[in-house]
Formats: C-alpha cells, structure tokens, sequence
C-alpha cells in the first residue's frame, strides 16, 4: 500500500531525536537505487514499503540511505557529485505511482522494463525511465494544478536554479558550466531571460519531475515513521563542481575570474589510499560563507532534516580543517590544511535548527581539535569493526571494548568491502584478533558471529548493511573511494531481497537489547 497522498508542501515538522539516539536500537544501511524493480533501478515504490515493513516487523529503529541527489555518467554515478545538493534523482521516481495519478497508463511502463540484473546498467535505464518520466510530464496540468505551484513557491531558494542548470546543460551537452558562453556561465540577465523565454517548459518538467520526487518521498517517510521507523538519511560535505549549487552560488567557492576552481577537495593518504583521495570537488571560501552567515549552509542543513529524520555529516572532519589541493594536481598528495570557523558555523546552524538531528563521520585522521568540537556539541561518531583488528593497539577506537554508549558502529559503510570480502582478504594475525572476540558468539556463520558482535557492542546505534546480511561477497561492494570506475552500480535482485533473513535480525536484535520501542509522533 502506497501512501500517495503525502503533499510535498507540508514539510514535517522537525522533531528532537536526540532522546533516542541515546537508546539501544539497530538498523539496516541500504541505498534506495539497491532496491529491486523491473525498471533497472530501485525507487520509492512498493519494494520500499516492503522494506519498511520487514525492518518494523524485525524490531529495527532505522533505515539508514545514502544520497538522493541526482547522478550523471561523468562522476561514476556517485550521488556524493551531484548537480544539486537539494533536488532529488529522477531515476528514483516509482512511475507506477504515476499510472495511479493518471498520468502515465500502464501500457506506458512496459518500454521502461529492465531485465533483472544484479547491478544497474545507466546506460539503458536513464533514458528508458526518463522518457517514460517525459511522458507523464505531458499529461500534467502545471497551471492548475494548486499543490505543484506551492511546492515550487517553498522550494524557490533552490528549484529555479535548479531546472535552468539542468536545461542548459543539456543544451550545452555539459554540466561543465565554465564551458558554457560567458553570458550563461556569469548567469547575466539577459542571457538568463531569453533562455527561460525559449525553453520555459523544459524548465517547468524539471520542476514537475522534482515536484514528483518530493511528494513520493515523503509519502514513504511518513509510512516509515508510521511504523516507528527512523530515516537515517546522509549529507556529503561537498557538493560537484558541476552543480546548480556552484553555479548559483559562485562566490561562495574559491574560482578564478574564469568560474574555475583555484583548489578542490580530498584527503591526504590514508587506510583507504597510498596518494590520498582526490575529490576535485571545489572548496568553499569560509569568509564569504561567514559574511553572509552562513546562509547557504542554514538552507542546505534545513533541507535535509526536512527530508530525513537523522542526518550523517560525511567527512566531519573538513569542517574543522579541510585538505585543499591545488587545481590540476594528479593525487591529493601536495595540499595543505585550512581552517574552518567551525563554532561560529555550527552556533549559527543550531540556532536555526535547534533540534538538530546530526551524527558525524569521524573516520580517519581525528585530532583533538575535531575530539573538541565533538565533545562541545554532543556529536556522535562512528566505529567500524573491519579497523578493529589489524594491529595490537588496544586504544584503537574501532575495537568492541573501546566503544562508548554514544556511538554508533558498523561491521562496514557503504565505503568498504563486504564483510565476507574482509574475512576472505584478511590477513591471518587480522582473523587471529578478531576470533579472540568472537568467543561466545556461536553464530550460524563467521558473517553472522561478526555482525552480532556488532549488535553486543556497547555503542547505541548497531547499523548492517544489507550485503552483509546476506553474506555476499567483496563483488557486491557498492562504493571504493579511492576509484570512480564501477561504482554505485549494485543493486538486490527480487530473490535477494525476500532472502535478507530478518527473522536472525529480530532475534539477535532481542539477544542485545536492540529492539525498537520507538514510535512515530502521531
């Protein structure tokens, strides 16, 4: 049962979660795009609600997701480098919701079928489900139709913006906008005008698309809420280069006098990289952030907690310093660090959202700067147990013992490998460690041993991703940081996705004191 009838205008109303953050509870990570569908990629359809259904029945407090912004073919499809931090991807739209709005009929679905595969092939699904989306958007009264035109009053900050980049760079067959005639590219006004006088529908299908979006998700936040769940949703510290929002928003980036960036974004070398990780996002200018307090991020924070009911802060670490890198370098090796106004950016952020629903990622190099703003605001971080057991150091913070109450841990993120693709590359003192903290976890399986010492841990939010539940190897990995080349593409299978075994789930759930006793605010 779809719950449809969700208005994309009536924005919930922020509620403080922090009470249940600091009660035992666990939960499943899995992409909405992973979800099965006969289009080629998951969506907001039944498969969701389904999911919803098998996570309250197991006892589960959260559904934790990843991006939904819109991805493109020219960053590997990573939602982490998308064309906008606030609009939603169109290929997560259920098109059999929009047969029952009666704007598609059900003959129009069969050329958006997809034959079954365990990844998604983009390539055949986006202009399948696109022009299926185009035909829909035909049969849609914009004009009169009261719910829309509001939906596009409230999301004005953003929408406009949106729909004109996303028009223009199909004109100009790039989102490259420095590539683009200097009149588009500076946004000067006459140039803006014309554009919008001669393309003003393929503008206003952008904003149908999106008013679609909207509305579908929040009718299954709703649903989920219903059921006592909690949507975990995730918030990239970056956004692409090729964006609306860096485009719109120029002077809140460091550019040249040509729009292009002096420095982009990534890390220096790490677990995950011997040269780094080169992002090549473009880094923000803090000072003109600070002079105009911080406006851009108040709107962009209140735009997630109004999608998500909890929201990860992807590298928490660059809003304290941020590795900059000059433009044009071939790795993140030759960077520096710089400072970020981290207190004045987060009262300010507070002070606008005073709920504020946050956990940070706290991975990798942690200094005590990032410790100190942590501890000022009550932030909590995140332990990984695939780093627990490659050396004897018993600080290490990923190790069970070392886990405090505030916390939230994982057997592994969307960014490593599956837990059966650790156990098969690890090296034999790794598995050495960890057997000696299996004990006592006589498990169907070492996956399974593993996953409930994740569920035994101290730490109040356990989190599992679906691939592991299922035992499935390193080849169902959904992301590797340091490529952009054969990611985001894996997805459940219809056979999968009713095998995920949550009767386990539920009882090892109940085994650690982890099941839900949350409900949604009626």
């Amino acid at each position: 049962m779809l719950a449809t009838d969700t208005s994309p205008t009536e924005m919930p109303t922020q509620r403080n979660l922090q009470p249940f953050l600091n009660e035992r509870a666990s939960g499943v990570l899995l992409h909405v795009a992973s979800l099965p569908s006969v289009y080629g990629i998951g969506d907001l359809g039944a498969a969701a609600y389904t999911l919803a259904d098998r996570l309250h029945s197991a006892g589960q407090r959260y559904w934790q997701i990843l991006p939904l912004n819109p991805s493109n073919p020219t960053s590997g499809e990573s939602p982490y480098f998308s064309s906008s931090a606030f609009a939603g991807n169109p290929l997560l739209i259920d098109l059999e919701a929009l047969v029952d709005w009666g704007y598609l009929s059900p003959q129009d679905l069969e050329s958006a079928i997809v034959e079954e595969a365990d990844s998604i092939d983009f390539a055949v699904t986006r202009p399948k489900k696109l022009n299926t989306l185009y035909k829909a958007v035909a049969n849609f009264d914009a004009k009169n139709d009261a719910e829309f035109n509001t939906f596009c009053r409230d999301q004005a900050y953003w929408l406009h913006d949106y729909a004109v980049f996303t028009v223009i760079a199909d004109i100009e067959d790039t989102a490259i906008w420095s590539d683009w005639p200097a009149a588009l590219r500076d946004r000067q006004a006459r140039a803006i005008d014309a554009l919008e006088s001669h393309h003003g529908e393929a503008i206003l299908a952008q904003k149908i698309i999106q008013y679609w979006f909207y509305k579908q998700w929040l009718a299954l936040k709703a649903y989920c809420n219903q059921k006592g769940l909690v949507i975990f949703g995730d918030m990239p510290i970056y956004v692409s280069y090729a964006s609306a929002d860096v485009w719109a928003n120029a002077s809140l980036f460091k550019l040249d006098q040509d729009k292009r960036p002096t420095h982009v974004s990534g890390v220096p070398p790490d677990y995950f990289s011997t040269t780094g990780q080169l992002w090549n996002n473009p880094v923000y200018d803090w000072e003109a952030l600070k002079a105009q307090n911080y406006q851009w991020w108040i709107q962009r924070m209140g735009g997630l907690f109004a999608l998500f009911d909890m929201v990860r802060i992807d590298h928490f670490r660059g809003l304290v310093q941020y590795w900059q890198v000059p433009a044009g370098e071939p790795t993140a090796i030759h960077g520096t660090w710089e400072n970020v106004p981290t207190y004045e950016l987060f009262d300010a952020l507070i002070a606008a959202h005073p709920d504020f629903p946050a956990v940070v990622e706290d991975l990798g190099l942690i200094t005590d700067d990032v410790l100190a703003v942590k501890q000022h605001y009550g932030f909590q971080g995140m332990h990984i147990l695939q780093f627990a057991f490659d050396s004897d150091d018993v600080s290490n913070p990923h190790r069970p013992e070392n886990h405090p109450e505030r916390a939230l841990v994982y057997v592994g993120t969307h960014d490593n490998t599956t837990l059966a693709g650790w156990l098969s590359e690890a090296e034999d003192h790794t598995h050495a460690r960890l057997n000696q903290h299996l004990n006592g976890y006589a498990s169907t399986s070492n996956e399974f041993a593993v996953i409930e010492l994740a569920l035994a841990s101290d730490a109040n939010i356990s989190i599992i991703t679906a691939q592991d539940l299922l035992q499935l190897p390193g080849s169902a990995r959904i992301n590797n940081p340091a490529t952009l080349v054969g990611n985001w593409r894996w997805r459940l299978t219809q056979a999968q996705f009713d095998a995920i075994p949550f009767d386990q789930v539920k009882n090892l759930t109940q085994k650690h004191k982890r099941v839900s006793a949350f409900l949604a605010d009626k």
